[in-house]
């Protein structure tokens, strides 16, 4: 790795698009949560501190500014320049009220280099309680708003070695016109990166190192016909061929026939590639089951067991390789305000441990889009590429109530009415993620002079871009009209159709 900035955690909701818009710079951003003790090495060109949902009055950081001030470039965003300023001897204050929502900077310093580019009297995007007051002698104000005298400052020429920022606003967020010039403005004019971290480079790097990494091993993989796993995969297979050896295990809970058309990709792909049929194991555990949670670990604990299994029959497997990307091990490692647990994650966490296997994840610095553009770049097929995200527990978390095998198929058959039709109408890859829900409710409807009795479908279309928020889709009348006579004339067993229009949050992409 020739350069990258590390963004420091306080706990931020905004914290991974910080890391985001760093990226889309062509320079690499890891997360590191306020906890760690920062390293800095050759390769460290900046640091970032992120906002938080504690105020510096309340909120107890353990490291010490001191630690990095003056080595290197620093940019304090909102809670981070509040509490650089605290930290130094400036003066910060609880306002009366919430400053939330837009503002407009006016700039003090229109010559600063962080202000290249950017107009006076701009809009930005304020989240805020606590306000500074006053600044420590060594900094100067350099943009102020209507409503609080600093609103961005920066260290005074001489003051330190390396120049040190704070904007109270938050640059990350697409409500700030020019924020994505600003963080620019910092890298390059302030911290001098170079913007060299691209796709290509990445893919290179990467396969050079997994080369060296296993060194001949062989590698156990197991595939889900998803973006992460496939893309990790070939990745794997550029370096190390037909050491490479994959599952692909059928659960009963994929959709229709996708179980044969995604491993004729893979062998397309030239994937050293192994399809298992274990339907019935899974089924005959999950029948009758309703509780989603209790879904969850079944599938979990069965997939276990078949692939230890089938890893059995390849010896001298050393490594598991998993498509693990960046958002998996943020979670893991970054500041955790209050919060509840809303499911279970469907990756499955006692595979390493019950194998013996050392963990390799080529993928474990990306995010999801630029996962799909490693995937471009090493040629993986688009019709894998564009797919929609699918939950790892399959179509369990659609079949709200008892799993049997004919609650499966009416689920199965009208979910591949609704995708196909939304391919067929060029509306597919304008969508983010689509699919249909059995519902556990029976309606009264009428067939020809007949009265049925029969279950309910709901249809899923979101937009969003990266699942953490989602808009509900607004997909044409004529063409819900269109599914909904489908699958109530051709799956047996439905007579009503619903859209579902709930937006997350409050609500969650997944019914279950």
């Amino acid at each position: 790795m020739k350069e990258k900035v590390i963004i420091v955690d306080f706990g931020s909701q905004y914290t991974q698009l910080i890391a985001r818009r760093v990226r889309e710079h062509y320079v690499y951003s890891e997360i590191q949560p306020c906890t760690d003790t920062i390293d800095i090495d050759e390769t460290v060109k900046a640091i970032i501190l992120s906002g938080s949902p504690m105020s510096v009055k309340n909120f107890d950081v353990e490291i010490s500014p001191q630690s990095f001030l003056g080595k290197i470039p620093v940019l304090g965003i909102c809670f981070g320049a509040q509490w650089l300023s605290e930290e130094l001897g400036g003066r910060v204050e609880a306002s009366s009220k919430r400053e939330y929502g837009k503002a407009r900077l006016h700039v003090e310093k229109e010559e600063d280099p962080i202000f290249n580019g950017f107009s006076d009297d701009n809009q930005i995007w304020m989240s805020h309680a606590d306000t500074i007051l006053d600044l420590p002698d060594e900094f100067e104000i350099i943009g102020r708003t209507d409503s609080i005298p600093v609103a961005a400052y920066r260290s005074r020429e001489g003051a330190f070695e390396q120049s040190i920022y704070g904007l109270q606003f938050h640059p990350e967020v697409t409500h700030t016109i020019q924020g994505e010039a600003i963080i620019g403005n910092f890298l390059f004019h302030v911290a001098g990166c170079t913007g060299d971290w691209t796709t290509a480079s990445f893919v290179d790097e990467s396969i050079s190192a997994l080369k060296v990494k296993l060194d001949g091993d062989k590698v156990l993989m197991g595939l889900s016909g998803g973006v992460d796993s496939t893309v990790g995969a070939t990745l794997l297979h550029r370096a190390i061929g037909d050491n490479l050896h994959s599952f692909f295990i059928d659960n009963g809970l994929l959709r229709k026939d996708e179980f044969e058309h995604v491993l004729a990709a893979y062998k397309r792909m030239g994937l050293n590639v192994t399809g298992i049929d274990a339907r019935e194991e899974f089924l005959s555990e999950l029948k009758g089951v309703s509780d989603p949670e209790e879904k969850r670990k079944i599938i979990g604990r069965v997939f276990i067991e078949v692939f230890q299994r089938e890893a059995a029959k390849i010896p001298d497997v050393k490594w598991l390789g998993q498509g693990t990307i960046y958002p998996d091990v943020i979670e893991s490692v970054s500041v955790k305000g209050p919060s509840a647990t809303i499911k279970s994650h469907h990756n499955v966490g006692g595979l390493p441990e019950s194998l013996h296997l050392q963990l390799v994840e080529p993928l474990r610095n990306l995010f999801k889009d630029e996962v799909r553009l490693v995937g471009k770049e090493i040629g993986v097929p688009e019709e894998i590429l564009s797919r929609h995200p699918f939950p790892g527990p399959g179509l369990s978390i659609r079949l709200l109530g008892p799993i049997n095998k004919d609650r499966l198929r009416i689920l199965k058959e009208a979910d591949a009415i609704y995708i196909d039709g939304l391919k067929d109408h060029d509306l597919y890859d304008k969508v983010w993620q689509a699919g249909a829900i059995l519902l556990p409710v029976q309606s009264v409807g009428v067939m020809g002079d007949e009265r049925t009795y029969e279950w309910t479908i709901a249809l899923r279309a979101v937009n969003s871009r990266d699942g953490m928020t989602a808009e509900w889709s607004k997909l044409p009348y004529d063409f819900l009209a269109e599914i909904s006579t489908k699958i109530i004339n051709e799956v047996k067993g439905v007579n009503r159709v619903v859209y579902d229009i709930s937006t997350k949050p409050p609500s969650t992409i997944e019914w279950e």
